[in-house]
């Protein structure tokens, strides 16, 4: 009788120990693995050798498979190291590679030696269907297998895509794989001990610049009344958690289907962020508006994108600029505070739009002086990178650099790691950016976020935020953004919090 298979499930380091929050997609891989088999997570932002971690987890006993979870940007690089070590070490362990960056770029990932599969969306079915293959008759089942890419003879195979899993799979997240998980509760602007859950996943909208968008195909699933209130109630009560931070892809959707959702918040009444639309809320009902205020929804992270109406239909967003001032007007009425996301400097009437947002944000601050403002910069995924229901709908114009030339992707894992890469990945800089420009909005920013330090900044004195918001305040008023080398100087000795970079 074959033993049960084994995984090894890596999450590589991306952030500090400090700012570590639960692996959650690696707690749901694990659950669903369970069921056949056994698993052992390593997880980065705690185990810093993840390097040495993983192999010393191999050495130590026999694992059918690796699974590494790889977002792009800064986590490529890790996932890199920790994947030709093993691949160095142990050359017959299979390496699959999960997560956004295999199901964005499926090829690239796969044009590494130290790749052997890449599974593409959600993974909770897939994953253990391709461990079931590998530890028996892989040949025939590898083809058979949704949701999946391989390597045939040197060939890369794309099986066709998983339906997306809708109902309450009843998983229940093995935190006690972390070793002590109240490790993971931090404090934070909402309490002293703030835990990361995952409520609903997916989204029912396309916009083009979006991963969720690309892995989901405009579906979404909203957790089991039951299940979700089970699992705060064991953040809770059993590891002590006093506040929430939402990772859903999108928390708030129709308010028949929310209603449920936030009587359990209302009852628990744990202060929380999570993301949410305008558009959504705007729809909610007074009554449901009561509930939200009962649950003590502190902050709702809303992707404002643009003051161009014409850019948020071209890039199928869904909603108008109008909503986003209604709803920065709407949250102050009601207590909550708005983190409004912008993208600036699109391949189009790149600066006029860019001076366009700076206009629409000082406006924004005048109905809600509490509004938060993350501006990042505008960099859409390639058409190869959307969701296969979305390709070739509506194709936007080609993307061309300073020189006019075809912005031409990455082919390998190892040129996204290149620093310009990186950037594109987190929204930080585009190849059709001037210096100027850039220099534009990184002396914008640093004025507003002086001006306006975030609540989110537990870190820095208040005396030395009064002051800085006291330095900023002539040039925000007056509009004087160029050069703010006295903020900059100031901001070398306090280092205000950036919420884009380092979270809650």
């Amino acid at each position: 009788m074959n033993p049960s298979p084994k995984t090894l499930l890596i999450n590589p380091t991306i952030t500090s120990r400090s700012s570590a929050r639960f692996p959650l997609s690696l707690l749901h891989l694990s659950a669903a693995l369970d069921r056949t088999g056994n698993s052992q997570i390593i997880d980065g932002n705690i185990d810093r050798d993840v390097v040495g971690e993983a192999l010393h987890a191999l050495e130590g006993g026999r694992f059918d498979a690796v699974g590494i979870s790889v977002m792009g940007g800064p986590q490529v690089a890790p996932s890199i190291d920790v994947s030709k070590a093993i691949r160095e070490r142990f050359p017959a362990v299979p390496i699959i590679w999960g997560g956004y960056f295999p199901t964005l770029y499926p090829d690239t990932a796969l044009a590494a030696p130290y790749v052997d599969y890449a599974v593409r969306g959600q993974a909770e079915e897939t994953l253990p269907d391709l461990i079931a293959a590998l530890a028996g008759n892989a040949d025939s089942r590898l083809p058979l297998i949704g949701g999946m890419s391989w390597k045939s003879h040197g060939t890369i195979v794309h099986n066709p895509n998983r339906r997306f899993t809708l109902g309450d799979t009843g998983l229940v997240l093995p935190y006690d794989k972390l070793g002590d998980p109240r490790r993971y509760l931090a404090r934070t602007f909402l309490g002293r001990r703030t835990a990361a859950h995952q409520a609903a996943i997916g989204c029912r909208y396309r916009c083009t610049f979006c991963g969720v968008a690309a892995m989901f195909g405009g579906t979404t699933a909203l957790p089991a009344i039951a299940r979700l209130e089970r699992d705060l109630s064991y953040l809770k009560y059993e590891l002590g958690a006093d506040s929430i931070q939402f990772f859903d892809h999108n928390f708030f959707d129709r308010e028949e289907d929310m209603i449920p959702l936030l009587e359990v918040m209302a009852k628990l009444e744990m202060p929380w962020w999570c993301y949410a639309r305008s558009d959504a809320l705007l729809n909610l009902s007074e009554s449901s508006w009561k509930l939200v205020r009962k649950s003590r929804l502190r902050m709702a992270y809303i992707g404002a994108e643009s003051p161009s109406g014409q850019m948020l239909k071209e890039i199928r967003k869904g909603t108008r600029p109008d909503q986003t001032l209604e709803v920065a007007e709407l949250c102050r009425r009601n207590g909550v505070i708005p983190e409004l996301s912008f993208m600036v400097a699109p391949p189009e009437n790149t600066e006029e739009e860019t001076e366009h947002t700076f206009e629409f944000i000082r406006e924004l601050k005048k109905i809600n002086p509490q509004s938060e403002i993350i501006v990042y910069i505008y960099t859409p995924l390639p058409e190869s990178s959307k969701h296969e229901k979305d390709r070739g709908k509506r194709p936007s114009m080609p993307l061309l650099d300073l020189n006019g030339e075809p912005v031409v992707f990455p082919k390998t894992p190892e040129e996204w790691m290149q620093r310009r890469w990186v950037d594109y990945a987190c929204h930080a800089d585009a190849p059709w950016l001037t210096d100027k420009l850039r220099s534009r909005i990184h002396d914008f920013v640093t004025v507003l976020r002086c001006r306006f330090p975030t609540v989110q900044d537990l870190r820095s004195p208040p005396w030395a935020k009064r002051s800085l918001s006291a330095m900023a305040g002539w040039r925000y008023r007056h509009g004087k953004y160029d050069r703010p080398w006295e903020l900059n100087l100031a901001n070398r000795l306090v280092r205000l919090r950036m919420p884009q970079v380092s979270g809650l």
